[in-house]
């Protein structure tokens, strides 16, 4: 037996073992696919069965009137849903570039202040300065406050996006193909343009995704910068009529309009047609990129 055929036997793994693999993939799929379904039946599900029945993955009694709810402030939405698109595609762009270029000047052994920026990536990763430390400079130095940068740039950078991309320029760009540019007159701004990203594919639809997830989930930088309803983004918004309908809800004093409104309007319902509002966009854009993404991701974890 030569040694190719003898390395792809040891490569091999029995039909049994293939089975075992593919069910307990097929588990993992479904454990995955399981709580949005059940979310989505809830949503649909009218307040009385819920009230009467509890929640169950198959509705007793079916009601629209959760997506109702959401469709009477469609134009409050639309707008939100607007800011947080805007948010999330200039967030892609500018993360893209920052994370990608200080990984690949990281990656370069030539680089004199290697050492020096490599430890004030990696500190940040580890220690931060609070969030009060965050608020003064965002706010008060930088002036963010009420401005759509608030959304943007608190969250263009992360050390842990910055490490994958650096181990991802450092196994997989050789530097033969850097000096072979310096040589031609490539200034290093041309080699990172024209040469490095066409072929980092992978590592640009990893971080393009971790950003577009950290952009579209967050509301927290608007609940604590944004005051102005004109520059709510989504989740801000629906994490705001989350709240008002709790309040609604648990509000014993709030007269006999109040009290009326509250019993006319779904609440468990209305909680997960938002969270499916919310999951829907992202998950229609990941298997676009999910090839480039797994790709991106386990190169930049195996090469450590």
């Amino acid at each position: 037996m030569s040694k190719p055929e003898k390395v792809r036997n040891l490569n091999q793994i029995s039909k049994g073992t293939d089975a075992f693999f593919n069910l307990v993939f097929i588990l993992l799929s479904l454990l995955c696919i399981f709580p949005v379904v059940f979310v989505f039946s809830i949503s649909i599900s009218s307040e009385a069965g819920i009230q009467k029945y509890g929640y169950q993955i198959i509705p007793t009694e079916l009601s629209a009137s959760a997506y109702q709810f959401l469709w009477n402030e469609r134009g409050t939405i639309l707008h939100a849903l607007f800011i947080s698109v805007l948010v999330t595609a200039i967030g892609i762009v500018i993360s893209v570039l920052l994370t990608t270029s200080m990984g690949y000047v990281l990656s370069r052994n030539t680089y004199a202040l290697k050492g020096f920026y490599t430890w004030v990536v990696f500190i940040p990763m580890i220690f931060n300065g609070g969030m009060l430390a965050s608020y003064v400079v965002n706010a008060n130095i930088l002036h963010l406050r009420d401005t759509i940068w608030a959304l943007i740039l608190p969250l263009a950078v992360s050390s842990f996006n910055v490490v994958i991309c650096k181990t991802f320029f450092k196994t997989t760009i050789p530097d033969s193909i850097v000096e072979s540019a310096k040589m031609d007159g490539a200034s290093q701004l041309r080699i990172f343009l024209q040469i490095v990203l066409p072929i980092s594919k992978p590592i640009l639809a990893t971080i393009g995704l971790f950003a577009a997830f950290g952009y579209w989930n967050d509301w927290f930088q608007a609940s604590l910068y944004i005051s102005k309803q004109n520059l709510q983004s989504l989740q801000s918004l629906l994490n705001n009529i989350q709240n008002n309908i709790e309040y609604i809800a648990n509000n014993p004093y709030g007269g006999l309009s109040l009290q009326q409104y509250k019993a006319s309007m779904p609440t468990e319902s209305v909680r997960m047609a938002i969270a499916i509002v919310i999951i829907l966009p992202i998950a229609c854009v990941y298997p676009f990129f999910q090839k480039y993404f797994i790709t991106g991701l386990t190169i930049g974890s195996v090469k450590g």
